[in-house]
C-alpha cells in the first residue's frame, strides 16, 4: 500500500508550546501522523525565534524526518525603508525568503518526493515556485489568519497620523499579496469560517476547508478551584497583544478596581517587552515568560481577552474554554469561536463592559461556572483534535486521487 507522505514547512520551529502559532502548528503535525501519514518536517529556525541544537535533538523524534534552516530574519529600520520605497511586496515575505533554504527544501522535495506539501505561513508562498518545478505534490497553505486585516485594524487603532498611513500601506501591500498567492495553492485552509468567507470572497477560490485549531480534549485538566483571578497569555512580540495590554492597563483597569479593589490580573508572554515589568498598577502581575504555560494558567479561573485587533483564532482561549474557564473577551478576541455571548463567554468591547464583566462574575460565580462549562461542552462538541484531523486526512486524500 502506497505510503501517505507529506513535507510540512514552517517560517520558525514549532516549539516550545506555549503561544498559539506554535500550538496550531504542532497540533496540525501530530493530526497528519495520527491519521498514517508520513511527515517530513522542515521549518526555518529563525533569529526572533531561536531555539537551541541541544533542544533540537529532543524534539519531533517521532516524525519521518525533522530538519531545520538557520535563518535571520531580525527587522531592521533600513530593510523597512528599502522595502517601502523600492518594493510593491510587503516586508515580511522578503524577511522570509533565504537561499538557504530555498536549496535545502530543493533538496528534500526530490529525496522525499511528498504527495503534498503543506506551507504554515502565507509569508512562505515565494517557495511555490521551486516546490512546482521539483515536485508533483499537492499544495496546501494553512492560513493561521488574515495578515492584512490585522495590520488594517492596527492602521485604524493608530493615533500617529505618519505611523496610521505606514500601516495603512503595509495592509495594502498585504492584501493584494494574500489575495495574488491564495489563487495558486490547490487547497486552502483558513482557521475560521469568518477567514474562509473572506477568502472566498477576495480570491474566489474553490478549494477551500476551514479546520480550527483542535483541542485534545483528553489532556485538558478542569480546575473547579481554581482562583476567581484574571489572566491573560500571549506572545508579546505580536503587535496585537501589545495593543491589548496597553488598553486593558490603561482603560479598563481603574474601572475594574473601582467596582472590586481585590481582583488582581495576572500576564505572561514570550518576548515580553521591558516596560510591562515597570508597570505601576495595584493589583497587576506581569510574569514575563514563563516555563510552563500550563501551570501559569492552572489555578487562574478568568481569561480575559481585550483584543482590538487581529484575526485567526486565538488557541489560549480555546483551551481555557476547554478548561471550563470564564472568557471575558472582545468580539474580535472571539472571532471565528463558535460561541454564543452571555452562554459561552462575556462579551466586553468597552472599558466599562470589561468592569461589568468582572463585576457580574464575581458578584455570581454560580452563572459564571455555568457559562465556563457550557464552554467546555461547545469545545468538547466542535474542536475535538481527533476529528478534526480525520476530515483534514480524507480531503487532501481525496484531492491527491484527482
Amino acid at each position: 500500500m502506497h505510503r501517505k507522505r507529506i513535507l510540512i514547512i514552517t517560517n520558525r520551529v514549532p516549539y516550545p508550546l506555549n503561544d498559539g502559532g506554535n500550538l496550531a502548528m504542532h497540533a496540525m503535525i501530530q493530526g497528519y501522523k495520527q491519521q498514517g501519514w508520513e511527515v517530513y518536517l522542515l521549518s526555518m529556525n529563525t533569529s526572533r525565534h531561536r531555539v537551541e541544537d541541544r533542544v533540537l535533538s529532543t524534539i519531533y523524534t517521532d516524525l519521518c524526518a525533522f530538519e531545520t534552516v538557520d535563518v535571520d530574519n531580525s527587522i531592521t529600520i533600513a530593510g523597512a525603508v528599502k522595502n517601502l520605497l523600492f518594493s510593491k511586496e510587503p516586508e515580511h515575505a522578503a524577511r522570509f525568503y533565504k537561499q538557504a533554504f530555498a536549496d535545502k527544501l530543493e533538496t528534500v522535495l526530490k529525496q522525499f518526493q511528498p504527495d503534498a506539501v503543506q506551507v504554515e505561513s502565507v509569508f512562505l508562498s515565494s517557495y511555490l515556485p521551486l516546490i512546482k518545478q521539483h515536485s508533483n505534490a499537492k499544495v496546501i497553505l494553512r492560513l493561521h489568519n488574515i495578515e492584512w486585516q490585522i495590520w488594517q485594524r492596527l492602521a485604524a487603532q493608530t493615533g500617529n497620523p505618519l505611523k496610521r498611513r505606514y500601516l495603512q500601506t503595509l495592509s495594502q501591500r498585504m492584501q493584494r499579496y494574500e489575495e495574488k498567492v491564495w489563487k495558486q495553492y490547490d487547497l486552502l485552509l483558513p482557521i475560521t469560517e469568518v477567514d474562509a468567507a473572506v477568502v472566498k470572497q477576495h480570491a474566489y477560490v474553490q478549494q477551500v476547508l476551514t479546520i480550527p485549531f483542535g483541542i485534545a480534549i483528553d489532556k485538558i485538566k478542569q480546575q473547579p478551584d481554581a482562583d476567581w483571578t484574571g489572566y491573560h497569555i500571549g506572545a508579546m512580540d505580536w503587535l496585537p497583544n501589545q495593543q491589548a495590554i496597553d488598553w486593558f492597563i490603561g482603560q479598563v483597569w481603574p474601572l475594574i478596581k473601582q467596582k472590586q479593589p481585590d481582583f488582581t490580573f495576572h500576564f505572561a508572554g514570550r518576548h515580553m517587552p521591558r516596560r510591562y515589568f515597570d508597570v505601576q498598577a495595584d493589583g497587576i502581575t506581569c510574569a514575563g515568560e514563563v516555563a510552563d504555560a500550563a501551570a501559569f494558567i492552572a489555578d487562574k479561573k478568568i481569561l480575559l481577552v481585550p483584543l482590538l485587533s487581529g484575526g485567526g483564532i486565538r488557541v489560549k482561549t480555546l483551551e481555557a474554554m476547554a478548561a471550563g474557564k470564564l472568557v471575558i473577551s472582545t468580539a474580535i478576541g472571539m472571532q471565528g469561536i463558535a460561541a454564543v455571548a452571555g452562554s459561552h463567554y462575556l462579551l466586553a468591547d468597552t472599558p466599562q463592559a470589561f468592569a461589568d464583566a468582572v463585576d457580574a462574575a464575581l458578584n455570581n460565580k454560580t452563572q459564571a461556572t455555568a457559562i465556563g462549562h457550557a464552554a467546555a461542552a461547545l469545545i468538547r462538541d466542535r474542536y475535538d483534535a481527533a476529528a478534526l484531523a480525520a476530515t483534514l486526512s480524507r480531503k487532501v486524500e481525496a484531492l491527491l486521487s484527482r
